[in-house]
């Protein structure tokens, strides 16, 4: 069933038809779906979400667009990691991870473009486009290639080569330009009206394409077994993840699938040399002044993000925080969740975690808050960032004596003593009833 009501704009309130529309014609402010959630509330169950597919289209009566077939790949329902290890190193509580590099192509990009282009088919569009910063241009090559549409993609020409391959090998048109990532989106937001028969799915499609991030909101809630959480902390690049997240909570209280509209609280991350959002809310402006990015986390380089005034009025609203990290700290915080939680996780990923670092020792995470952080892309679409410091520990010859010897000089003694002859755990059979176990998370969240 659909239950869109319509387009409405963000800034002056005028409706609008649910058509290819993503400006006002009056004040040129964004447009945004509006549902008709009595109608929702009054379909929408648990148990009928349950019943449904293991992925984002699960939630299709929060969505903007109704098809029995939509354009997927399986987008959506990414595992819930509770993250003891990592709260243990960072003096927190409860703290989860939200996996969005489970997804088809890698990124949480899919559930986006699962979405976008689902719509864009039905509104007669025959041509998949966009401007990216990597994983967007995978998505929309994988979900075009599925729906039998074309695409064509323009990045900046120094994008990660691993983004660039896993385009092309779904058989998109990759369009390299010479410029940043605001001025592929020039480019992308000229074209649309150059080539109107191309859906651009994060400029004429864009109000579509965005609600698609809303089902992470979904996921999280549902599976903290309909609960949400105290905190969540989410990358920002174009801010338009992070103010989706936000509605997507409050509709589910909104229409009874929590026992009330949520209090949760949405902090922002960004890196240091890309932070118009974090800089704003750090001088207490409501200005965002564009910047020309200069930092490793290229799929959140955008110097000039459209929704980073609404994302840092979230922030704001709901008591949350917003910093920027180094590269450095980028690259610790990737590894620190790797080696906490077997998580490896891209550059972007890598800014969620520092910035959760910097915000837990600030005091402004907080040990008594159930915490969320999202971690949207792998590791390996970015992985060149990591080449220059991540070699083998040691090289040696084939033999057993030149292991011995690289062992007992590559590693403390305590951990090179382990799995030598005579020094291995003794084998016992346990009594099941009185052996130890871990306390599971909750099934919802596994």
């Amino acid at each position: 069933m659909d239950f869109v009501a319509g387009l409405r704009c963000r800034e002056c309130g005028r409706g609008y038809p649910a058509e290819a529309l993503h400006v006002c014609d009056f004040c040129f402010g964004p447009l945004e779906v509006t549902y008709d959630y009595e109608r929702i509330a009054a379909t929408v169950t648990r148990e009928r979400i349950a019943a449904g597919p293991r992925t984002i289209w699960r939630y299709a009566d929060l969505l903007p667009v109704a098809d029995p077939a939509p354009v997927d790949l399986g987008a959506g329902f990414t595992p819930l990691v509770r993250a003891d290890r990592l709260a243990a190193e960072l003096g927190l509580g409860e703290l989860w991870i939200k996996d969005d590099t489970a997804n088809p192509t890698g990124s949480f990009k899919d559930r986006v473009v699962s979405v976008a282009l689902t719509k864009a088919r039905q509104l007669g569009f025959k041509v998949a486009a966009c401007a990216s910063t990597g994983n967007l241009a995978n998505s929309v090559a994988a979900h075009a290639a599925r729906a039998g549409m074309e695409s064509v993609v323009l990045i900046p020409a120094d994008l990660e080569r691993a983004k660039v391959t896993m385009t092309t090998v779904y058989g998109g048109r990759v369009v390299a330009v010479e410029g940043t990532y605001d001025d592929v989106n020039r480019l992308c937001a000229e074209l649309t009206s150059e080539r109107p028969s191309w859906a651009f799915v994060n400029v004429n499609v864009r109000t579509y394409y965005a609600e698609g991030s809303k089902t992470l909101a979904f996921e999280v809630a549902e599976q903290l077994g309909w609960q949400a959480p105290d905190h969540v902390v989410v990358p920002i690049g174009s801010g338009s993840q992070l103010t989706k997240v936000a509605k997507g909570f409050e509709e589910l209280g909104r229409v009874g699938l929590l026992d009330e509209v949520p209090s949760v609280r949405i902090s922002g991350a960004q890196a240091a040399g890309c932070s118009p959002v974090a800089t704003a809310f750090a001088d207490g402006v409501d200005a965002i002044r564009p910047v020309k990015p200069a930092t490793i986390a290229k799929s959140l380089a955008i110097g000039n993000p459209a929704d980073g005034w609404y994302a840092l009025d979230v922030i704001r609203r709901t008591g949350g925080s917003c910093a920027a990290v180094t590269d450095d700290e980028v690259l610790e915080g990737i590894r620190l969740l790797a080696r906490t939680e077997g998580i490896f996780a891209e550059t972007a990923g890598g800014v969620t975690i520092a910035t959760l670092a910097k915000l837990a020792a600030a005091g402004v995470v907080r040990p008594d808050e159930r915490v969320v952080a999202l971690v949207t892309g792998h590791g390996l679409k970015t992985v060149e960032a990591l080449t220059a410091s991540e070699e083998p520990t040691v090289t040696i010859a084939p033999t057993l004596d030149a292991f011995d010897q690289a062992f007992d000089q590559a590693f403390d003694d305590s951990f090179a003593e382990h799995g030598r002859a005579g020094t291995g755990p003794t084998v016992a059979t346990a009594d099941p009833a009185t052996a130890p176990t871990r306390n599971p998370a909750p099934r919802s969240a596994r």
